[in-house]
């Protein structure tokens, strides 16, 4: 059975205040990733986001959960977790 994948992109930032301020001016893609270049605290955020793809269970347990489950080329709720708040954008998955 093959695994799961996606590919997807974030932008990490330190609070969540940062993360509804910074999703409250993304409507479309091109916003995500300005903002992820200039404010994501992760190295990704040099390549607008973008994670690459990966298998399902790769990521931490409460970003996998949005991956798998926000509609795709959408930004997400702001996540939180060990590293920070993640805002999510799926551009596709196969199942």
């Amino acid at each position: 059975m093959a695994k799961k994948t996606a590919r997807a992109s974030h932008i990490l930032l330190k609070s969540k205040a940062d993360a509804v301020n910074v999703k409250n001016n993304i409507d479309k893609y091109k916003h995500f990733q300005k903002y992820a270049q200039r404010m994501s605290t992760c190295p990704s955020g040099k390549k607008g986001g973008d994670l690459g793809t990966f298998n399902q269970g790769d990521m931490v347990r409460e970003f996998d959960t949005v991956v798998w489950s926000q509609p795709l080329n959408t930004v997400s709720e702001p996540i939180k977790t060990q590293f920070g708040y993640h805002l999510i954008w799926v551009h596709e998955r196969t199942d």
